[in-house]
């Protein structure tokens, strides 16, 4: 299973969403550090819409996140951009 199949299952038993979007923009960050070829999963992007998001501050949304995917940035994720909403919020994903 890839870190990508990894992060979205992860999410999907965490949060339930109603939306859900893992992208992986390791190939867009080539070259940025020696060791970055674009072909490894290093950096990614999580879109989702979730009702456990409601009532609560971006920071919090993005800690929760965080602290579930520990173990991927522990393990050589380098980038996890977040973007994270409860449902009827405006998005643009």
């Amino acid at each position: 299973m890839s870190l990508r199949e990894r992060i979205e299952t992860k999410l999907r038993e965490s949060f339930s969403p109603e939306r859900l979007r893992v992208v992986d923009e390791s190939l867009m960050h080539a070259g940025h550090q020696p060791d970055m070829t674009g072909t490894g999963e290093t950096h990614m992007r999580v879109q989702i819409v979730s009702e456990s998001f409601s009532g609560k501050s971006r920071v919090e949304r993005h800690r929760a996140i965080n602290a579930l995917l520990k173990p991927e940035l522990d393990a050589g994720l380098h980038a996890l951009a977040i973007e994270a909403a409860a449902p009827g919020e405006p998005v643009r994903f």
